[in-house]
């Protein structure tokens, strides 16, 4: 499933706010267009938001007036302004904005070739996305074993991604294998991804899927229901992986339980030069915690904090899969040396 993808100068993407009722795809002309789909969660999963901000500077390119490279090179700095304020906590929307303007700066050609330089190096972002989750999915397959059920938070495939997906990739690879897997998904509330997103996805591809209530996961651990856990992440630093707010209480609980508890990420989530302290964790509107839906389910005036993402120190996570192989905490700590 193609969750985005670039046309003729438009960028093609599922609102994902629609799902599972509904299958719309938004055609985005400009930069703001973009952002504003990404703030609001039309476009949502770290891998996609970064892709999503690189295919932003190309429409930015495509659309330029600039009579030189100095007036483009400007016109791309406002852009990713624009998109930096949209959401702070994933980094892989900070990196594609760093990678496509690092690779407009080095070059010295004349506007058309540079707006055409940019438009490729955000398709080729798109593309490494998609071979990243296929070779994070092979790694992770590894780990499953035929008959296992496996929980999962949030949602971490192909709509949160290009394509395949990082958690429910490495799903579908061992599915692909012949492995019997099947899925608990946590409903993820406030805004419901798992409900709404997962079990679509699971359901489309024919992989057996039980949806639990976030209050649910300490009992189905208790009663042996879940052999693994397989999260994604939005932003792994030197000491934490951060994540879908409720990760850290599943990883807590999946440790209490000796159940291995993995996080699926590609490269371009790893942060090790920063620590969790350095991280702004976003806080969005109270509205997502006091309705469901259009529908008000707490009295008015009542005080809400409601944080996007929680951090789940690396003591509870038993290994980190990438597009490079499983990392151990032997192996992170290497590339914790190494910066």
């Amino acid at each position: 499933m193609r969750t985005i993808e670039w046309r003729d100068g438009v960028v093609l993407t599922i609102n994902q706010l629609k799902l599972p009722h509904e299958t719309e795809i938004l055609e985005l002309r400009t930069c703001g267009d973009v952002a504003e789909a990404i703030k609001t969660m039309k476009i949502r999963g770290a891998p996609v938001i970064g892709v999503a901000a690189a295919y932003a500077l190309a429409l930015t390119a495509h659309h330029s007036k600039a009579k030189n490279r100095e007036e483009l090179l400007m016109e791309l700095e406002r852009a990713a302004e624009i998109l930096r304020a949209t959401r702070p906590t994933a980094v892989n929307l900070f990196w594609a904005i760093e990678r496509v303007l690092g690779k407009a700066k080095k070059m010295h050609d004349d506007v058309r070739e540079l707006a055409s330089a940019i438009i490729s190096e955000a398709i080729t972002l798109a593309e490494e996305d998609v071979a990243a989750n296929r070779k994070i999915g092979m790694h992770g397959a590894t780990m499953m074993e035929d008959g296992d059920t496996v929980l999962t938070h949030c949602n971490a495939g192909a709509l949160a991604t290009v394509d395949y997906g990082t958690a429910l990739g490495v799903i579908r690879a061992a599915v692909e294998q012949g492995k019997r897997v099947r899925v608990i998904a946590t409903e993820t509330r406030p805004k419901l991804q798992g409900a709404r997103l997962t079990t679509y996805e699971l359901k489309r591809d024919g992989i057996p899927v039980t949806l639990i209530a976030d209050t649910m996961v300490g009992y189905v651990m208790y009663r042996r229901m879940v052999d693994k856990v397989i999260v994604g992440a939005d932003r792994i630093v030197n000491d934490a992986v951060i994540n879908k707010i409720g990760t850290y209480q599943i990883a807590v609980l999946a440790k209490i339980h000796e159940i291995p508890f993995y996080v699926a990420a590609p490269k371009s989530t790893f942060d090790i030069n920063r620590t969790s302290a350095e991280v702004v964790i976003e806080e969005r509107s109270p509205e997502e915690v006091t309705c469901i839906g259009r529908e008000r389910i707490a009295p008015e005036g009542v005080d809400v904090f409601n944080p996007a993402f929680d951090i789940t120190p690396l003591e509870y996570v038993t290994a980190i899969i990438c597009e490079d192989g499983i990392l151990y905490k032997e192996d992170i700590d290497k590339i914790k040396r190494k910066h």
